[in-house]
């Protein structure tokens, strides 16, 4: 089985999660979206969307992170020979779907600073202008990505949007809080699938110095995120790449080689 992923993709965290908490052995590859890696030919020919993750097991190759993880608990339950593992229940599955309904990016995006932003959206223009010409027989997916480019920075510029994005994800917060009052985890007393969605959501605000605003001022959720980052999965998946003085080099070490790549126009 193979993951095409990054550790800055919410997506990539969800199943990377899902992988280490059922103990699926797995080969990953590291696609930087922020580097342009997902728009070359050969993963762009694969999955046009470019988003990450992409799991293949064989010729099955899945793009949609639910699927994705919904078929990690297919494969866990035959390996352990159906006795220990049940599959998620429609309440997990909801809370999956709940989640997976906010998308991170306009929110995420809004509060990068612009100098470091507009850098990032100008470099990875010129990636798939390169890339165009380089593949004339995928030039029109490539400039529909293009488009695609220019369409997040007109929709940056939209209050709406952004106004949306976050009262999208106080609702979504405020529901969390309320079900963690009840229960250790969103779904009962053990970790679930529901779970997995959850804490990148909430590694993605401490990210972004929002644990305050978003976290801190909920004590259920604040609990919660406090238990969970002891969790094994959590410490091989994100803290890693971004607890503490980690961040600074993850983020760094990308910085610096855009930089570099720009200098040399080598896109």
């Amino acid at each position: 089985m193979q993951l095409y992923h990054h550790p800055y993709s919410l997506d990539s965290q969800k199943v990377r999660l899902a992988l280490e908490e059922r103990d699926i052995d797995y080969t990953s590859y590291h696609v930087n979206p922020i580097t342009g890696k997902n728009m070359d030919s050969s993963f762009f020919r694969v999955n046009p969307s470019t988003k990450l993750p992409v799991f293949q097991n064989g010729e099955v190759i899945i793009f949609d992170t639910i699927e994705i993880i919904r078929y990690i608990e297919r494969i866990a339950a035959v390996s352990s020979g159906g006795s220990n593992l049940t599959l998620s229940s429609q309440e997990v599955i909801d809370w999956m779907c709940k989640i997976q309904d906010w998308n991170p990016k306009y929110f995420t995006l809004s509060h990068v600073p612009d100098k470091y932003r507009l850098f990032v959206s100008k470099f990875i223009r010129r990636v798939v202008i390169a890339r165009m010409a380089e593949s004339p027989d995928l030039a029109s997916s490539y400039h529909c990505k293009l488009r695609d480019e220019y369409e997040t920075e007109e929709k940056l510029r939209n209050p709406e949007v952004l106004r949306r994005s976050k009262e999208h994800l106080v609702t979504l917060l405020d529901e969390a809080d309320a079900k963690l009052g009840e229960t250790s985890f969103l779904v009962g007393e053990d970790f679930t699938m529901a779970d997995v969605m959850l804490v990148p959501v909430l590694a993605r605000l401490e990210l972004l110095d929002l644990q305050d605003e978003y976290i801190h001022c909920r004590p259920n959720v604040a609990e919660y995120w406090r238990m969970v980052k002891q969790r094994p999965s959590y410490k091989k998946v994100i803290g890693k790449y971004f607890n503490g003085w980690r961040k600074y080099k993850s983020l760094l070490k990308t910085w610096c080689f855009l930089k570099i790549r720009s200098f040399l126009r080598r896109y």
